[in-house]
């Protein structure tokens, strides 16, 4: 099982310094370097406070340069926002940047408050137009010389300058719908996913998605199925406290954005009211403590003992909710020292076993 870390630099009031909040972004980083996970990840998001990233391969390169061990990669580059010339550029370089570190995820974006600002207003759920013919245009100008006619983009034949260090910069797809898991298999792309705040048979069902949309696809065997959960391991009662607080305080701007139910003034999405929201008993403490990855070290082995045993072959830690820097950097050190070990154990044996 490989573990991955989702760190979203936001600024959760305008008398945080930036250069703090992009301090403590980079440290999560390092200690998950240190740690032995496999993969951080960034967002791309515009005009808001909640997580900025307008360039997340800027924020990669940044990474690259305090970091030696762990891939970096986009989560994700939202698709009606790029060219897509440029963008298969800006990730190239990227790539060279990082040593041929770069993992590259795609959507087709989340907010239509962004939207209505990058995108032209563009209706979000028409995102996917975009993220579709995107995809194979970025893998045709890494393969070189390309001409390109479409509904979104066309230009005459060129090429990708510069090309990346990895001759197969690895790919992945935000899914959540049965059509894009299918399109993420036919284009021989991995795939991340989020049960958001349901319950872990929203995860089987995301699963079973990715198991339907793989079967049969030549050369699908081998692509992977991440899924993020948001993360907090903690010792104490307190921890637990912060972390349902710190997620209830994240999740009304949040809502606000993923439903447009609410203003954006500079930056800041107006807090919903949870009454608002149809979903609002996923924001029930009792609910969050055991649908999220929150829990002491041997809570977090239990559960994600359960993703394992549902085929999650991929988890992505999900560190950025507003939680205050000291418990986020507690958090990611019990995970490295109680949780991330027990599995490493359980790999070390099922290799030496297929060794013989």
């Amino acid at each position: 099982m490989r573990f991955s870390i989702a760190v979203n630099p936001g600024r959760p009031s305008p008398s945080t310094d930036m250069r703090q909040v992009m301090a403590e972004a980079l440290d999560l980083v390092k200690i998950a370097d240190q740690g032995g996970f496999d993969v951080a990840w960034t967002a791309e998001h515009h005009t808001i406070e909640l997580t900025v990233s307008p360039n997340p391969f800027q924020t990669l390169t940044h990474w690259a340069g305090h970091t030696r061990n762990i891939r970096l990669g986009t989560a994700i580059v939202s698709a009606p926002y790029w060219n897509p010339i440029r963008l298969a550029g800006e990730a190239a370089l990227c790539d060279i940047y990082s040593g041929g570190r770069l993992e590259m995820g795609l959507g087709r974006g989340a907010y239509q408050y962004e939207f209505d600002r990058m995108a032209g207003g563009v209706p979000q759920q028409e995102g996917g137009s975009f993220l579709r013919e995107l995809v194979p245009v970025v893998k045709g100008l890494w393969a070189g010389e390309f001409a390109h006619e479409g509904k979104h983009f066309s230009f005459p034949a060129t090429t990708s300058v510069p090309q990346p260090l990895q001759k197969n910069v690895p790919l992945w797809i935000a899914a959540r719908d049965e059509s894009t898991f299918r399109f993420a298999a036919e284009n021989g792309c991995n795939i991340m996913s989020t049960a958001l705040r349901k319950p872990v048979s929203e995860v089987e069902d995301l699963h079973r998605k990715f198991l339907a949309a793989t079967a049969g696809v030549p050369g699908a065997e081998g692509l992977k199925h991440a899924t993020l959960r948001t993360s907090c391991v903690f010792a104490d009662k307190a921890g637990s406290d912060q972390a349902v607080r710190s997620m209830i305080d994240f999740g009304r701007s949040f809502e606000n954005l993923f439903k447009n139910v609410g203003e954006v003034r500079n930056g800041y999405p107006e807090p919903v009211d949870f009454d608002v929201v149809a979903n609002r008993n996923e924001y029930q403490p009792e609910q969050l403590l055991e649908n999220m990855m929150f829990g002491h070290p041997e809570q977090i082995i239990e559960k994600l003992e359960r993703y394992r045993a549902i085929g999650i072959d991929h988890f992505i830690y999900g560190s950025s909710f507003f939680l205050p820097h000291r418990n986020a950097v507690r958090s990611l050190e019990l995970f490295c020292d109680q949780v991330l070990p027990h599995f490493q154990k359980q790999d070390a044996v099922r290799e030496a076993a297929l060794a013989h």
